[in-house]
């Protein structure tokens, strides 16, 4: 049974560089973290727990407390996963003062254990429901077929209750290998294989292979931070030159903190005038903001996409 109540209280969270797997300047939940059984998904922190009761709490008046929020800084991520939107909505009148505003900002919706962000599709990373090669083929297929901009993977930490109750809803026994999988090995290894293979479903389909924030297509601060670390930050999970991938994570958050736009100062000089920016990370922004793409980027996005076998 799942009981809705409501209370004056919107989650806000506010990040000074962009994150992945959303990206968000700031996150906004109208509803309290467990919205789903048996396992509830918190998107903010990409933890996953068991939730065998549920009690929904709901913002009473999101216009009101959003009026009431002194500084929102684009690009918002609104965070209304779970069976409570369809019943609220609360989600949606959010983006609604949102684009009243002129804020860039997506709505984060979920139906299962598929994730809509935007005009995307995302898929949370938990063994075993979300690991199957033929699953994610089928999803992958839908979301081209939905005209998806992006289809990406979301990594999720399972707590210890969230094994059980996946355990539990999947009626696996300990003589089951997946049963042995979830408790008794290391599933992180599985996990990052899959995040890997579902980049590579999406560059095979056309689609990007990461969460497109909102506006992308401008050359912002805020967005070319997200280029450098969405670079650093598969070349970490790789292990592919650790040193360098530190200094663009550096420079990522160097340039999101940065108060000239990005644009003026390569109309006027060389971004290498810009303190604390790795040579690399000139290169791309450079060329990122003259082409709208950079090669060394698109290098590391070459070897993150890898299906799994």
């Amino acid at each position: 049974m799942i009981l809705y109540r409501k209370v004056a209280q919107l989650r806000v969270r506010r990040s000074p560089a962009p994150e992945p797997p959303f990206w968000a300047a700031t996150t906004i939940a109208p509803y309290g973290a467990r919205r789903a059984t048996p396992v509830a998904v918190d998107y903010v922190t990409l933890r996953a727990t068991g939730a065998e009761k549920l009690e929904v709490t709901v913002c009473d008046n999101v216009r009101d407390e959003l009026d009431r929020t002194r500084i929102l800084h684009p690009p918002l991520l609104i965070d209304a996963a779970g069976g409570a939107e369809e019943v609220f909505r609360r989600g949606a009148e959010a983006l609604a003062w949102c684009e009243e505003q002129g804020l860039a900002a997506q709505l984060l919706t979920s139906e299962g254990y598929v994730v809509r962000v935007g005009g995307g599709v995302a898929v949370p990373v938990m063994f075993p429901v979300t690991t199957d090669l033929e699953l994610l083929e089928q999803l992958a297929d839908k979301a081209k077929r939905d005209g998806a901009a992006f289809f990406a993977a979301l990594p999720i930490e399972l707590e210890p209750t969230a094994k059980q109750a996946l355990a539990q809803s999947l009626q696996l026994t300990g003589e089951d290998d997946r049963y042995a999988m979830l408790f008794h090995a290391d599933i992180a290894p599985i996990h990052l294989a899959t995040e890997r293979h579902i980049a590579a479903l999406a560059h095979e389909r056309g689609m990007a292979d990461f969460v497109l924030p909102p506006r992308w297509e401008q050359r912002t601060n805020w967005n070319a931070a997200v280029l450098l670390t969405l670079t650093a930050s598969r070349m970490i999970a790789m292990e592919l030159d650790l040193d360098l991938a530190g200094l663009i994570a550096r420079s990522a958050r160097t340039i999101a903190e940065l108060d000239k736009p990005l644009t003026r100062v390569a109309e006027s000089a060389s971004l290498s005038i810009i303190s604390g920016v790795d040579d690399t990370s000139v290169e791309m922004l450079t060329e990122w903001l003259a082409t709208g793409t950079a090669s060394f980027g698109e290098y590391v996005d070459e070897q993150w996409r890898l299906r799994r076998a």
